[in-house]
């Protein structure tokens, strides 16, 4: 009913820094009741020594009221502890979860920037360019001109050149050379060895014998 008029009371979050300052103050709580519990213990031992076990007896129901307050104090701590540890790892669990959001998240974009279909496309624009070069380096180690002859008739053409050649050899008349005198050894002939005369001695030498018969 409170709550409805009212409203739900705000609840603040619970942060590590909070339970730090808590922890701090239960620690100082604590060194105060066992300071507490120390000096009931000396007024006891007075009393004890005073032959006043009545005061004794209540300084020792105070001392173990405060060393009740101690365990309480010190069983809080623990709980307090376990829960800055579990908030500790809550939060590493958070900051995990947040940088794989965030990495699914990068990835997702980078597949939706880089689909199948676009890495497809890629691929074939890669390969007619590709090709596209290698064409053009084909046409650039041919040498020029050099297609633009029939090869059928340059092998025609070789074949009348070798035909030719080998008529003009068969029609040339056989070279004649009469074969050179070996002699022995010391046995050279005084005289020097008449050579054939050549064809335009010859002439020389029928013109003078018609000269002569004149």
């Amino acid at each position: 009913m409170f709550s409805r008029l009212f409203g739900k009371p705000k609840m603040e979050p619970i942060t590590l820094e909070k339970l730090s300052e808590n922890l701090e103050m239960l620690e100082k709580k604590e060194k105060v009741l066992q300071k507490k519990a120390a000096a009931e213990l000396e007024k006891a031992t007075r009393f004890i020594n005073a032959k006043n076990q009545r005061a004794a007896i209540q300084s020792l129901k105070k001392k173990r009221l405060y060393e009740q307050q101690i365990q309480s104090n010190g069983n809080s701590q623990l709980r307090v502890h376990d829960l800055m540890i579990m908030l500790e790892g809550a939060k590493a669990n958070i900051e995990t979860v947040d940088a794989l959001r965030t990495g699914a998240a990068a990835l997702k974009a980078m597949q939706k920037a880089a689909n199948i279909d676009e890495v497809e496309k890629t691929l074939d624009e890669v390969h007619e360019q590709t090709e596209k070069m290698k064409q053009i380096q084909e046409a650039l180690s041919t040498p020029i001109g050099y297609d633009d002859f029939d090869e059928d008739e340059l092998e025609a053409e070789l074949k009348e050149l070798e035909s030719a050649e080998l008529e003009q050899q068969l029609l040339q008349p056989a070279a004649t050379s009469s074969a050179p005198v070996h002699l022995p050894a010391g046995k050279q002939p005084n005289c020097p060895i008449l050579q054939k005369p050549t064809v335009d001695e010859e002439d020389e030498l029928a013109a003078l014998q018609a000269e002569m018969a004149l």
